[in-house]
């Protein structure tokens, strides 16, 4: 019996190979890549076509399995074309996902941004004065595109406005959206406690999903949400219904309690654990889907 035992684990040790330390760390660095990029997918409309994918490997898999070799040949003629297809198609998701990469608090012990000063982050007297200023324009319908800078810098966009440098107050945005002044159009750029920009141009969002009701400043705020982790604030000139950007989400309805809760969650988000950021952004809406009342 001893000699069955003995032979047994000498033949399972010849069978199973050895398992180094270095081993372990590459399959947990895989695990953690696949699920962040499983992830990346599920929240892009990259998770639609992953599964059409999945389905064509389906047929593909058949096709070996039953010999179909006119089909297995056109499959093979077609995924060269086909990567480089989606690699063009969704290019723009492809560098989102490259620069929260860059934005990973992991990087930022390698590479830090020391070009804000402590004393210029956003205080909640800012925010305060945005939300009054906000529902003031709300009131009487004038538009307005306010976007909050926050990790990302959104120095190119501020390049095609016109230079303001000022304080954030709630009259001096007041100011600048007034109709036929000539700063009313485009966005405002705040960073920390200072409006430095106004009249910038964003970038259009292209997510079909969007609201057909909605018109460009929304898809400008969605915009620019889609390619920097910015909070972009929008008062529609046509309802005066007071909607958020983040995220590549938009959220609208909102009132003054509400806008400064979400504003100040979403703030402190920066220096929130990950867990804790998971819950913040539960119960954004991704896309919109309800009407304004």
């Amino acid at each position: 019996m001893t000699k069955l035992f003995d032979g047994m684990k000498t033949y399972l040790m010849q069978s199973i190979p050895d398992i180094r330390v270095t081993d372990v760390v590459e399959m947990i660095i895989i695990a953690v890549l696949l699920y962040n990029v499983m992830l990346w997918i599920k929240n892009t409309r990259a998770w639609v076509l992953l599964k059409g994918i999945l389905v064509l490997l389906g047929f593909i898999l058949v096709a070996y399995l039953f010999h179909m070799n006119t089909i297995l040949w056109l499959a093979d003629k077609t995924i060269n074309v086909g990567i480089i297809a989606v690699v063009i198609i969704f290019q723009p998701e492809l560098r989102r996902a490259l620069e929260q990469l860059g934005r990973n608090k992991v990087l930022g012990f390698l590479v830090s941004d020391n070009g804000k000063m402590v004393d210029d982050k956003f205080s909640d007297k800012t925010m305060n004065e945005i939300v009054k200023a906000t529902f003031e324009m709300s009131k009487v319908k004038t538009g307005a595109l306010i976007v909050i800078e926050r990790k990302t810098p959104l120095a190119e966009y501020e390049r095609t406005g016109i230079l303001v440098d000022g304080v954030v107050t709630s009259q001096l945005l007041l100011n600048i959206f007034e109709h036929n002044t000539p700063l009313h159009d485009g966005a405002v750029v705040v960073r920390g406690n200072r409006i430095v920009a106004a009249t910038c141009y964003l970038p259009l969002s292209d997510n079909m999903a969007i609201s057909k009701d909605l018109g460009t400043r929304h898809r400008a705020g969605v915009g620019v949400s889609e390619v920097s982790d910015s909070v972009t604030i929008i008062v529609s000139e046509e309802t005066g219904t007071v909607s958020v950007a983040f995220d590549g989400g938009l959220r609208r309805g909102m009132d003054p309690d509400t806008l400064r809760e979400e504003l100040k969650r979403i703030i402190e988000e920066n220096e929130a654990p990950k867990g804790r950021r998971l819950k913040i952004l539960k119960g954004w809406q991704k896309h919109e889907k309800k009407a304004d009342k």
